[in-house]
């Protein structure tokens, strides 16, 4: 079995996260479990992404990150027993977001700062603001709640505005963003390990060099 970091291991049944490689996780964040995250993702300092509550079946259900998601610091992923989070490709997760599931996030949608999701189903391209509470709803597509909103019923979902083109290309420019990010930070940690590399083959040889 392949060595895992420290902060990448089994919940108490043994299931162990899947991370595709290209995905970059910050050495601080923590990821248990049955968690899949998938290509080119991005997950920042100090997120917890825990998914270890067996369900009446004895079985835990899976936390799945889709390809691209950038999930930003201090974002915590949790969920009731024996049920799923599913976040769908190239949403943004934004710093300090809680999701509690059963959850399921489609495509491409926004989670602004301080959000919080909890039992609930957005369809794509949905924009939730700053500070805003989702619970025990469904958001159709392009909706957008505002920032501080606490939506928890179908009027209060039907009160809701569409998300506009100046917003939705808002929410195109942080994917883009944090996807450089995410690309720097790998090009500098192979620039890291090919330094560490080197530095280990030279003190190698001065060592075999001393014994000769």
């Amino acid at each position: 079995m392949v060595s895992l970091p420290d902060n990448i291991r089994p919940n108490l049944v043994g299931d162990y996260p899947k991370i595709d490689p290209s995905a970059l996780i910050d050495p601080s964040a923590q990821i248990i479990g049955h968690v899949e995250i998938g290509r080119d993702a991005f997950v920042g300092p100090l997120t917890v992404i825990r998914a270890d509550q067996r369900g009446p079946d004895g079985k835990v259900a899976v936390i799945r990150i889709d390809e691209e998601v950038n999930i930003q610091d201090n974002v915590i992923i949790h969920t009731d027993p024996g049920a799923s989070v599913d976040i769908g490709p190239q949403t943004t997760v934004a710093h300090g977001v809680i999701i509690h599931g059963p959850c399921k996030v489609g495509r491409e949608c926004f989670l602004a700062i301080r959000s919080t999701l909890y039992k609930v189903t957005l369809e794509d391209h949905v924009w939730l603001g700053i500070g805003a509470i989702a619970k025990l709803v469904t958001l159709p597509s392009f909706t957008r709640v505002p920032a501080g909103s606490v939506i928890r019923d179908r009027p209060e979902v039907l009160s809701l505005r569409l998300v506009t083109d100046k917003e939705r290309d808002y929410m195109d420019e942080v994917l883009a963003a944090n996807s450089r990010l995410r690309l720097d930070y790998l090009e500098l940690r192979k620039k890291a390990e090919s330094i560490r590399s080197t530095a280990v083959e030279k003190a190698e040889k001065r060592a075999t060099d001393a014994e000769q």
